[in-house]
């Protein structure tokens, strides 16, 4: 994938809502800690519009940038195994 380009909503129903639902708790987080996206975006080192991205929850945003912001306010993120069917 060339960088800068951005994945597809077409990833698959419960891929996007945990991308999205991931960016929900970021910015929930964030206003809880009383913090702009600017203060936000200066401590993870990143442009403001990537905060932005991140809590909108666009399918293309790096998975360190969502993973960072959420450690950022005291938010982890842990990978479960596959429900059985």
């Amino acid at each position: 994938m060339t960088r800068g380009k951005r994945i597809s909503t077409d990833i698959g129903g419960d891929a996007l809502q945990s991308i999205q639902a991931l960016g929900a708790a970021a910015r929930a987080a964030r206003l809880a800690a009383g913090e702009g996206q600017a203060a936000a975006a200066a401590r993870l080192g990143v442009h403001v519009q990537t905060i932005g991205r991140v809590e909108a929850g666009e399918p293309g945003v790096s998975v360190g940038h969502m993973v960072g912001l959420l450690a950022l306010y005291g938010v982890g993120v842990r990978a479960q195994p596959p429900l059985e069917h």
